[in-house]
């Protein structure tokens, strides 16, 4: 019988609060270890909210309000006392576009590294070629490292945006629709990548397309309007779903 994966990042009674729009509700959830969560439902339903409440990023919204607890290894992250530097050093964040920095590609992977104190350039080679490879990038670009990262294609970009996330070490990546702009080819080169770096990493990834959420993940949260309405194993949330909304949504009944 398998064990069940220790929890990573939970929350309880997360709400939180635009202005006086409520786009999250009394979330209570856990997120296990080193697999892949899936966050998934309608647009505008709270997904991304939801993501970005993990790294307190939703604070740079406007008129934010958030009551409840985010914990991530059981600690509270927005306990007034927390390092938000050191609490963000911990999770890689993919976007829906990449965005690559205006310098050549080995700075955009070094960079990280940089601000945080490395100046060895020796190491700093090692690190990105580990985390080039790492990301499936390497071989395609090891002869053009000092050009700029702009010219890379889309689909190169946002592996190098990973690179980058990968090369300050964190426990956790968070992405947000990492494909949603990428051609087919790019976007299974990202899947799999995704797959073969949950033995070291706890990723979580909000997607609108409920075939790569049946693809990749181990563990799925459904949410509508604002509500969790259902979370488990990505198995029994897609082949036997508690919830008639779960159900619903899922055979394309509501959207």
């Amino acid at each position: 019988m398998n064990t069940p994966a220790r929890p990573h990042i939970m929350t309880e009674h997360l709400t939180v609060h635009y202005g006086r729009q409520r786009v999250l509700q009394d979330i209570s959830l856990a997120i296990p270890d080193r697999q892949i969560t899936a966050i998934i439902g309608p647009s505008g339903c709270g997904k991304t909210t939801l993501l970005k409440s993990f790294n307190r990023l939703i604070e740079l919204q406007e008129n934010v309000r958030v009551s409840g607890k985010v914990l991530v290894d059981g600690e509270n992250i927005f306990d007034p006392q927390i390092d938000v530097t050191r609490l963000r050093k911990k999770m890689g964040l993919l976007l829906q576009r990449p965005q690559v920095l205006p310098m050549s590609i080995f700075d955009n992977v070094a960079y990280g590294r940089r601000i945080h104190g490395c100046k060895n350039r020796r190491l700093l080679g090692e690190i990105v070629e580990k985390y080039l490879t790492m990301a499936g990038l390497w071989d395609e670009v090891r002869d053009r490292l000092h050009g700029p990262a702009s010219q890379l294609s889309i689909g190169q970009q946002q592996r190098l945006c990973l690179a980058r996330a990968l090369a300050v070490e964190p426990e956790i990546i968070l992405c947000d629709e990492p494909t949603s702009a990428l051609d087919p080819a790019s976007t299974q080169h990202i899947e799999q990548i995704f797959m073969e770096l949950k033995k070291d990493y706890t990723i979580v990834i909000v997607t609108h397309i409920l075939r790569q959420a049946r693809r990749l993940a181990d563990h799925v949260l459904f949410l509508y309007l604002g509500e969790l309405v259902e979370h488990g194993p990505a198995h029994r949330i897609f082949d036997t779903p508690q919830q008639a909304r779960t159900r619903d949504y899922i055979l394309g009944i509501i959207s």
